[in-house]
C-alpha cells in the first residue's frame, strides 16, 4: 500500500512538471505577441497625402511599414495610385504619432510593383524610422498564426495602431476561374494568365489595413502584406456577398522589388 502510494506521489510529481512546463511554455507565448508589438508599432505608418490648403490637410489612404535601413516604406501599389493634385502642392506623406504629437513626413514613391499590388516610397531628407525584419514566406504553413497591425478605417480612429491575429487558412491562387464568362472583366483576365499563391487568412481586414505587415507573432519577422482591395476583386467578385477574408501578398515578392530598389541606388 506504501509502495502504491509512493508511486501515485512519483507519478504526481511528473504530471506537475510536466503540466508546469506546458503551462509555462504558453504563458511565454501568449506574452510575446504584446511584447513584439511594442517593439513594432514605431515602424508602421499611416500612408496617405497632405496638403497645406485643405481641411484636413492630411488625408489617410492605408498602411505602411519601414524596411531596409529605416529610409523605406512598404505599401499597396493601390493606396498611393491616386493621382496627386501638384497644382495645389498635394503629396504623398506618412503619418506617425510620436511623444503624443501627430508628425507628418513627406515621402515619394521610387518602386512599384502592379502586378503584386506593392509599392515602394523614399522619406524625405534624412527620415528613418526603425525598420521591420523581412522573413522567408516561403516557410508559412496552413494553420499557423499570424498578426498584422495597421490603421483600419483610415482618420477615423487616428494615429493609433490597431493589431489583429488569425491563422494562414489557405495558401491560394490570387485569382480563381468563374462559372460564368460574364463573371470576367479585364483585370481578372490578365491575373488569370500569371496567378500567383497568397496567403488567405480567418482574421477580418478593415479599409485602411491595406499595406499592413503580416508578421511572426514572437519574432516580428514580416511574411506578408495585408491586401483589402487587389486580391479580393479577382477572388470574390463572383459572390453576391463578399466575405470576411482577408488576404495577404507573400513578402518574397516585396524582396524582389526592393532588389531592385537597391540596384538603382
Amino acid at each position: 500500500m506504501n509502495s502504491k502510494r509512493r508511486n501515485y506521489g512519483f507519478y504526481g510529481l511528473i504530471l506537475a512538471v510536466f503540466f508546469g512546463v506546458v503551462c509555462s511554455d504558453l504563458s511565454l507565448a501568449s506574452d510575446s505577441l504584446p511584447t513584439t508589438i511594442k517593439r513594432i508599432k514605431p515602424g508602421i505608418v499611416v500612408v496617405g497625402t497632405f496638403q497645406r490648403t485643405r481641411s484636413p490637410r492630411g488625408l489617410f489612404l492605408g498602411t505602411g511599414f519601414a524596411v531596409g535601413d529605416g529610409s523605406l516604406v512598404v505599401t499597396n501599389a493601390h493606396v498611393v495610385a491616386k493621382e496627386l493634385d501638384e497644382g495645389h502642392l498635394e503629396s504623398l506623406a506618412i503619418f506617425i504619432r510620436r511623444g503624443g504629437k501627430d508628425q507628418m513626413v513627406q515621402v515619394r514613391r521610387v518602386a512599384t510593383d502592379p502586378e503584386h499590388d506593392l509599392a515602394i516610397l523614399q522619406l524625405a531628407g534624412n527620415a528613418r524610422l526603425p525598420a521591420m525584419k523581412l522573413g522567408d514566406s516561403t516557410k508559412v504553413r496552413e494553420g499557423e498564426l499570424y498578426a498584422f497591425t495597421g490603421y483600419p478605417i483610415g482618420m477615423v480612429l487616428g494615429l493609433f495602431p490597431v493589431t489583429h491575429r488569425g491563422i494562414v487558412s489557405a495558401i491560394t491562387p490570387m485569382a480563381i476561374p468563374v462559372i460564368q464568362s460574364r463573371q470576367l472583366n479585364t483585370k481578372m483576365i490578365k491575373r488569370l494568365r500569371n496567378p500567383y499563391n497568397v496567403f488567405q487568412l480567418d482574421a477580418t481586414a478593415y479599409p485602411g489595413n491595406s499595406g499592413s505587415p503580416l508578421y511572426d507573432p514572437d519574432s516580428g519577422e514580416v511574411v506578408g502584406i495585408i491586401n483589402k482591395v487587389f486580391v479580393k476583386e479577382s477572388k470574390e467578385q463572383v459572390l453576391s456577398q463578399p466575405s470576411g477574408i482577408t488576404y495577404a501578398i507573400p513578402v518574397v515578392y516585396l524582396r524582389q522589388l526592393l532588389g531592385k530598389v537597391k540596384g538603382e541606388r
